[in-house]
């Protein structure tokens, strides 16, 4: 048997993305964006209302940085998601969080979030929708493998657990994508 909830914004894994951008003064900013992923080849996007400045500074610069919340940065994320920049200029120095220039974009990486998405601006849709081409992505060594890739649990993303309002950690391998299916061909 099944219960019905209606229409809700409920979707697992969601993400917790952290949107880094600088003002016009290239005073550094973020904020916490549940609602965003990949948009195509090479391209990602986040959900942003107009009235952030975090909107604000990407229609200005062109440029903005995406970094994953982690197991053990959940409270300056929390904090960049419930303190607006608009009313508290301070936000980002308040969150204890370091800019680092990005060598690809105008936009900072967060030194404390171990690996980020930097982007050009592509365009923003009517409805919100930021849309941002690749540049780069980087990560801190400390997240790498034995191979030099990213490992998914040394990175210790968090997900947004959107019914109860909770910060989730990923749980454990599964499966092989490409391959578990081959044994029904």
């Amino acid at each position: 048997m099944r219960k019905d909830f209606g229409a809700k914004t409920w979707l697992y894994p969601m993400p917790v993305l952290i949107v880094g951008t600088y003002d016009e003064n290239g005073t550094p900013n973020a904020m916490n964006a549940a609602w965003g992923g990949i948009y195509d080849t090479n391209q990602i996007m986040v959900c942003l209302a107009d009235d952030h400045k975090t909107t604000e500074n990407i229609k200005k610069t062109g440029a903005f940085t995406v970094s994953f919340a982690t197991a053990s940065t959940v409270v300056p994320c929390d904090y960049v998601g419930i303190v607006s920049a608009n009313d508290e200029p301070d936000k980002f120095a308040k969150s204890g969080f370091h800019a680092v220039k990005s060598a690809y974009v105008n936009a900072p990486i967060i030194a404390e979030l171990p690996m980020t998405v930097e982007c050009k601006l592509i365009k923003f849709n009517e409805d919100g929708i930021c849309i941002g081409a690749i540049e780069n992505v980087s990560a801190d060594e400390g997240v790498l493998d034995e191979k030099g890739t990213i490992d998914v649990t040394k990175l210790n993303p968090i997900i947004y657990d959107s019914v109860t309002h909770a910060y989730r950690t990923l749980g454990n391998k599964v499966g092989q994508a490409f391959s578990d299916g081959k044994k029904l061909i």
